[in-house]
C-alpha cells in the first residue's frame, strides 16, 4: 500500500521526547549526547562561516570533503573509493537513505527490511512504490539466519536495507552474518542499501566491517555514513554516500531534487575531523564505553536484565524475565510519567509481529545525567 506521509503517526521518538519535556523527565530515549561536541571541529566550522565561502557548494560535496571521506574509509576499512565518481555528500544520512530509496526503487520492487528498523525506512520504501518484506530479528542476539533469509528473498527482491551496527539492538554484525547476506544478494541479484551511521561507535575491541567490503558486494552496495554520529554533532546533518559510479549517478539525481547541497562550512569542518589521528576515534569509543558500562552496571544492580551493547549510543533491557505484565510501550509511558525517565519501546521499530518486551536507553550522556536517571529508576522495581 502506497500511503501518503500524511497518513503516518508522529514518531515514537518525538512522542516520547515531548512527553519528557512535558513531565520534566530525564530523556534517555532520543539518541543525542548532552555535550556540545569536539571544540576544535566546531571552531573549524565557525571559522569557515566567518572566513570561508558561504554560497552554494558543489552538489556532490566539497572536493576536499569527498577526498577526506575516501581517505578515511581506505584507512579504517580498507575500501578504496574514487572521491570524484564514488563519493557524495548529503544533508544527513536520512537524506542519503531517502535519495537511495526514492531514486532506485521502481513500482512493485520488493525490499528486504530487517526488524527492528529505523522508522524512516518503510514510509520511504512505500512512497517510492516498493513493497517491504520483513525479517524478524529477536533478542538476545538479533542475528541473521539462513532460514529467515530464505523465507523472504524471492525473484522480485531488488533491494535490501541493512543497518549495521544495528539501532536499537546495539549489535555489531560479524563477518559470518555479512557473508550470509552477501550470498543472498548475489544469488537474487539484489542491491544492498547499507545504513552504517554507527560504524565508529563500536566497543570491546570490535571492528565494523562494511558490507561493501565483502567479496562480490563492491558493485551492488550503497554505503551510507554520518558525520553527526561519528563526531557527536547530530544537529549538523552531514551524511556520506559511497557507491560504484553506476549507482552513484542515480543517487546524485535524487539528491539534486531533495536538498541539492549541504552547508559548506560544516563540510569544511567534517573534512578536518575525518583527518584526525586514530587516538581521537579510539578515545571517543573508550569514553562512550565507560558511559555504557556506568548505565549498564547501574541498571543491572537495580535488577533490570540488560542486554550487552556492542555498539551505537544505546543499550537495551529485556523486561520479559521481570513478569511486569505490561508491554514495553506501557512500561516506557509509565516510567516517564511516574519516575520521570524517558526511554523508547523497541516494539516501535517493528511493523509486523513485534518484540514487545525490550526497552532502549541512550547512554551518550554525562555522568550526572546517568546517575540521576539511575536514582529515579531504582524505584521502578520496588513493588
Amino acid at each position: 500500500m502506497n500511503r501518503t506521509f500524511g497518513d503516518l503517526p508522529v514518531t515514537i521518538f518525538e512522542a516520547m521526547s515531548q512527553l519528557a519535556r512535558d513531565t520534566g523527565a530525564i530523556n534517555l530515549g532520543q539518541g543525542f549526547p548532552d555535550d556540545p561536541g569536539p571544540e576544535d571541529i566546531r571552531r573549524k566550522a565557525a571559522d569557515a562561516v566567518l572566513n570561508g565561502y558561504n554560497q552554494y557548494p558543489s552538489m556532490m560535496g566539497l572536493p576536499e570533503l569527498r577526498q577526506a571521506i575516501a581517505t578515511h574509509y581506505a584507512h579504517w576499512h580498507g575500501v578504496h573509493f574514487d572521491p570524484m565518481s564514488e563519493v557524495m555528500v548529503t544533508s544527513g544520512a536520512t537524506e542519503a537513505l531517502a535519495g537511495a530509496l526514492l531514486g532506485l526503487i521502481e513500482e512493485g520492487d520488493e525490499v528486504v527490511v530487517f526488524q527492528p528498523f529505523y522508522d524512516a525506512y518503510v514510509p520511504l520504501i512505500r512512497r517510492a512504490g516498493g513493497i517491504p518484506r520483513f525479517v524478524r530479528l529477536e533478542p538476545p542476539h538479533w542475528r541473521l539466519t539462513d532460514e529467515a533469509l530464505r523465507r523472504v528473498f524471492t525473484q522480485k527482491t531488488k533491494y535490501v536495507i541493512f543497518n549495521n551496527p544495528l539501532n536499537p539492538a546495539a549489535v555489531v554484525y560479524p563477518r559470518e552474518d555479512l557473508e550470509l547476506l552477501a550470498r543472498y544478494c548475489q544469488e537474487f541479484d539484489a542491491v544492498a542499501i547499507c545504513d552504517e551511521v554507527w560504524e565508529h561507535i563500536v566497543f570491546d575491541g570490535r571492528a565494523h566491517i562494511p558490507l561493501i567490503a565483502i567479496p562480490g558486494m563492491r558493485e551492488r552496495t550503497v554505503k551510507i555514513g554520518s558525520a553527526g554520529k561519528i563526531f557527536a554533532l547530530t544537529g549538523w546533518k552531514v551524511g556520506f554516500v559511497c557507491a560504484a559510479p553506476k549507482l552513484l549517478r542515480v543517487l546524485a539525481k535524487a539528491h539534486q531534487f531533495l536538498t541539492f547541497t549541504t552547508a559548506p562550512n560544516l563540510q569544511v569542518a567534517v573534512a578536518y575531523g575525518l583527518g584526525k589521528s586514530d587516538p581521537f576515534f579510539t578515545q571517543m569509543r573508550a569514553e562512550l564505553a565507560r558511559s555504557r558500562d556506568r548505565l549498564s552496571d547501574g541498571l543491572a544492580n537495580i535488577g533490570f536484565p540488560v542486554l550487552k551493547s556492542q555498539g551505537t549510543y544505546f543499550l537495551t533491557v529485556d523486561l520479559a524475565p521481570l513478569g511486569l505484565n505490561e508491554t514495553d510501550e506501557e512500561f516506557c509511558k509509565r516510567v516517564t510519567l511516574e519516575h520521570k525517565v524517558a526511554s523508547i519501546p523497541v516494539s516501535s521499530f517493528y511493523e509486523d509481529d513485534p518484540v514487545t518486551s525490550v526497552v532502549r536507553f541512550c547512554f551518550a550522556k554525562q555522568d550526572a545525567t546517568i546517575d540521576a536517571a539511575l536514582e529515579r529508576l531504582s524505584r521502578v522495581l520496588r513493588h
